[in-house]
């Protein structure tokens, strides 16, 4: 492993650490309008349930997850952009990479975010102790579709606002906000899919095109991007502070090699 790829992951798990924390109750926020079926899910009802602190519930779990999700994202991006000198593409495997070898953990962090007082797990441990493997890796198709998708034009679009706004620092936010504007409904359909057996509440679905002629039947097409506005903030702060603090540690490196 080279120590360019080495020292990219490290980079991006450092800033990943801090943008995710940051964005934390936001994220839990976007879940919650993904998913309005599931009692108690509004950031209201967390406050005056079980306390202001459980708006980062499930950010343990994320911080795991994200860390080397992210990491492996902007390490895979720069290695295969060496090789292909193509952002999109570079991006889409990327991207597409780095959610398979984590996926279980995105299913985990969903569970935590939407039970209320520890009803059905008590953590990480217990999540992955209850649930089958197959379970775990529920929507799991539509995930790496979907984050691929979105990675490889994320990248695209933050590359060509980088040549052309070089000293601006939402590149990374604006860039999340065009990515999510087209890969938003694989989102939405794999955080559905990943509910299947979690509440009484949630829709059942026979699968990902069931799922997408199911919402589309009940909730019309709009339906498929419920909760599009949280996302485009979650977004634009989750990664605008990621890709931030990426080039800042990257130009503090430089300063301190030259």
């Amino acid at each position: 492993m080279s120590n360019a790829f080495v020292d990219s992951f490290i980079t991006a798990s450092c800033a990943s650490i801090f943008s995710k924390t940051a964005s934390a109750p936001i994220e839990l926020w976007r879940i919650q309008r993904q998913n309005p079926f599931i009692p108690n899910t509004t950031l209201r009802d967390v406050i005056k349930k079980e306390g202001i602190r459980h708006i980062w519930k499930g950010n343990g779990v994320n911080i795991i997850k994200a860390s080397p999700q992210y990491a492996l994202t902007y390490a895979l991006f720069n290695k295969f952009h060496d090789k292909f000198n193509n952002s999109i593409v570079s991006g889409t495997l990327a991207g597409a990479c780095s959610i398979g070898l984590i996926y279980p953990l995105e299913v985990t962090r969903t569970y935590l975010s939407l039970q209320t007082n520890k009803t059905k797990y008590n953590g990480i441990i217990d999540v992955l102790k209850k649930n089958k493997i197959k379970d775990l890796y529920k929507g799991y198709g539509t995930s790496i579709f979907g984050f691929g998708l979105f990675s490889g034009l994320m990248f695209q679009s933050r590359d060509y606002l980088n040549k052309n706004y070089p000293d601006n620092p939402c590149n990374g936010g604006i860039a999340s906000i065009y990515a999510l504007s087209f890969s938003y409904p694989t989102d939405l359909i794999r955080r559905r899919l990943q509910l299947q057996g979690f509440d009484k509440t949630v829709p059942k679905y026979n699968g990902a095109m069931h799922c997408v002629k199911k919402i589309i039947n009940t909730e019309g097409i709009p339906g498929l991007y419920r909760g599009l506005s949280a996302n485009y903030v979650k977004g634009f702060v989750q990664w605008g502070i990621l890709f931030y603090l990426i080039d800042f540690l990257n130009s503090l490196k430089q300063k301190q090699s030259s």
